[in-house]
């Protein structure tokens, strides 16, 4: 489990390890506030090599989605999201937890995402939030499973959300297991 030792109590749930999250300070005067959300001297994994900038409406949920290769590095800039997470990763020390945390807009911090932690996004109200990767998209790299599935051990607090296509399509976690684990095996072939 990773954190900053100034981020707020609020942000100290046990998370799967690897995770990071960030406290962010705001700086400025009346006429506009500046926040930094990323130097290369942070100790995270996360070299970005491409930023996104997302918008979702009220009663969105993406994922969940599970990455083999890259690190995901995300800002809340305004709304709310509550982020779940759970670990696929077999030698973790937090292999299975499942962890669910609220974020703000209002409330700036950073969280970096390993590869091999399963995550899901719920947007309870329109969020814009910025996203890196530190490996452009494959998608050989982007797994996924039904965001509802019991064995993640998410509790949402929806019952029938706003999905892609894609989201509302995917398999089970049972299968996700099994395609996470042979992508991890071609994975370190090439390594």
């Amino acid at each position: 489990m990773s954190y900053i030792p100034s981020a707020p109590e609020s942000l100290t749930a046990r998370l799967p390890d690897g995770v990071v999250v960030r406290e962010l300070h705001d700086r400025g005067d009346h006429a506009s506030r500046t926040t930094e959300l990323y130097r290369a001297d942070w100790p995270i994994e996360v070299p970005p090599v491409q930023w996104n900038l997302v918008s979702s409406r009220p009663s969105t949920l993406r994922g969940v989605h599970v990455h083999v290769d890259h690190w995901d590095y995300l800002s809340v800039v305004s709304g709310e999201m509550l982020l779940g997470l759970h670990d696929m990763r077999p030698r973790s020390p937090t292999y299975k937890l499942a962890a669910q945390q609220l974020f703000q807009g209002k409330l700036p911090v950073s969280i970096a995402i390993p590869p091999g932690v399963a995550h899901g996004f719920y947007f309870g109200v329109t969020t814009t939030y910025l996203y890196a990767v530190s490996h452009y998209w494959n998608p050989a790299d982007e797994l996924g499973c039904r965001w509802n599935d019991p064995d993640l051990g998410l509790s949402w607090p929806v019952a029938d959300p706003l999905l892609s296509p894609r989201d509302a399509g995917a398999s089970s976690y049972g299968e996700l297991v099994r395609a996470f684990a042979a992508a991890t095996d071609r994975s370190a072939l090439h390594s």
